[in-house]
């Protein structure tokens, strides 16, 4: 006789009629989907949002907060490097490199953290990515030479590489359905990134840099870029104590479940049950009967420690977290174009953010005004117009209006193709106002495209392989990246618009190819 199910796992699998095809059709074991509507339904009706989770929503904010910060860090001191360490006339050394060097780290970063993530565990690339990033970024500070600087760059792309894939995925684990649009709230630290960068930035250079008029100057003279890097290595440093030291971090439950490591599982659910202040009467055998009383005596993976998770990910390699996220034709297609879309993203934007402070000063002096502080002033302001996308992100993706519009896919169709739209018309603009109007529109629309693209990502991947396949978007990403130094150089160095002109075009093709993802987030809860 079939064994009774407890009334909380009797309402999980009501509500998912569909979940024996749907693990088959997503790489999925059934037990594993059996065990995660359990857990699902326990953070949403007995754990809920509390403590717990907006202390993880803080924590991994600042770790989208540090991509950025030195994503746009190096941007902003880039014209200042230029002055002090690539000599006048100089055809083989081009400050560009240090951006070049910057995604090479971020490839290996998103690559190595995404992976390990789902071989050994979300928590230990959670918690030294911002120690690498730190140490490093301060000592880039010291730099004597752009080769020295270019080597740390690296160094500091291979800490915060991992923080996009692993931070978002790690809080969505942890979060009820009901606030998984938080996880497109959370790309409102990453818009933070950008402007605390510019507000560390702008005084130190504008008072601590050589006249901006010179060909070149010394260390002496030009000191703010590197009061600059030693601020945020500093701060990014910070970050991580507070990771690492004050707050107890749990591994991911379902990464736990994946792995045949149940009691841990709701070892992790206790003690987020007890810093929300809630009771948990979830027990091992109560997943255990879920999955029984559905699938009967159905083998079930063999329980593997932390470290014969560890042993074996560093023994032996496989594509056994690549396959399932090509398992089924609709999964295939929609995997591969969220890559596809990522690697459009990852040239768009840095072909214009990642020089940004280089446009700004040649529109400036067009104008006439060399000024650095009209360079950073403006920076700032559109840096404080990526907090408002973010907001507006968390609408349209829980926006569901008539004839399907609206949606995660919708969202991030509309915002990516203004993006395009109004870099077009920034290389149109004639006046110093213009400049700054267009700049402000695309950091807004930028900011809610990167918003929900966070949040889809990680919702769309099976849980078991959700580290890798955000990792593999992210390393795309970066790749694609590692063009925009090189068109930048080259063609910029005949067109100043030419990089725009790319940027502007490759937004617009990743709206339509979001249009076409076979599979929609809005509404469901990720496993």
């Amino acid at each position: 006789p079939a064994e009774e199910k407890p009334a909380a796992v009797e309402d999980a699998l009501e509500a998912h009629e569909d979940v024996l095809a749907r693990a088959k059709g997503e790489g999925i074991s059934t037990a594993y989907e059996l065990k995660c509507l359990v857990v699902n339904d326990v953070l949403q009706r007995q754990i809920g949002m509390g403590r717990y989770q907006w202390y993880l929503f803080v924590l991994s904010g600042w770790g989208w907060m540090a991509d950025n910060i030195w994503l746009q860090g190096i941007a902003i001191i880039l014209p200042e490097v230029q002055r002090e360490l690539v000599p006048a006339g100089s055809t083989n050394l081009h400050v560009e490199f240090a951006t070049l060097s910057l995604y090479v780290g971020l490839i290996l970063g998103a690559t190595t953290w995404g992976i390990l993530s789902d071989v050994i565990g979300r928590r230990l690339s959670w918690n030294i990515t911002l120690f690498i990033a730190g140490v490093f970024g301060i000592a880039a500070g010291a730099s004597p030479t752009l080769v020295a600087l270019c080597f740390l760059s690296g160094c500091i792309g291979f800490g915060v590489g991992g923080n996009l894939p692993v931070d978002g995925m790690l809080f969505l684990e942890f979060i009820p359905k009901s606030h998984q649009p938080l996880l497109t709230l959370l790309s409102a630290w990453w818009s933070l990134g950008q402007l605390l960068a510019s507000l560390v930035a702008w005084p130190f250079i504008i008072r601590f840099s050589c006249d901006p008029t010179a060909v070149t100057c010394t260390r002496e003279e030009n000191p703010g870029w590197r009061y600059t890097f030693y601020t945020l290595g500093a701060l990014t440093f910070v970050m991580f104590v507070f990771r690492y030291f004050v707050f107890d971090m749990q591994e991911s439950p379902k990464y736990l479940i994946a792995k045949g490591r149940d009691e841990e599982a709701i070892a992790v659910l206790q003690h987020v049950a007890r810093v929300n202040r809630v009771t948990l009467d979830l027990t091992v055998e109560d997943l255990q009967r879920a999955v029984r009383a559905e699938l009967g005596d159905e083998p079930q993976l063999p329980a593997k420690s932390a470290w014969e998770s560890v042993k074996e990910g560093m023994t032996t390699f496989d594509l056994g977290h690549v396959r399932p996220l090509f398992s089924t034709p609709r999964l295939a297609v929609n995997t591969s174009l969220v890559i596809f879309i990522w690697g459009c993203l990852g040239l768009a934007y840095p072909l214009y953010n990642g020089f940004v402070t280089l446009y700004l000063t040649n529109a400036g002096a067009a104008f006439g005004d060399t000024s650095l502080n009209t360079t950073y002033r403006n920076y700032a302001i559109f840096s404080i117009l990526g907090i408002p996308g973010s907001l507006i992100a968390c609408v349209l993706v829980e926006w569901k209006g008539k004839w399907a519009f609206g949606g995660r896919k919708f969202a991030m169709a509309l915002s990516t193709v203004l993006s395009g739209l109004f870099l077009f018309l920034f290389t149109t603009a004639k006046t110093e106002p213009a400049i700054l109007g267009w700049n402000c529109a695309t950091s807004l629309t930028e900011n809610a495209m990167y918003g929900v693209l966070y949040a889809y990502t990680p919702e769309v991947f099976p849980g078991p392989h959700r580290g890798t396949g955000d990792g593999l978007a992210s390393c795309f990403n970066r790749i694609c990246g590692l063009m925009a130094p090189i068109i930048k150089i080259y063609a910029g160095a005949t067109n100043a618009s030419a990089p725009i002109f790319v940027s502007a075009s490759l937004f617009v093709v990743a709206s339509i190819f979001m249009l076409l993802l076979p599979i929609e987030t809005y509404g469901k809860a990720a496993m």
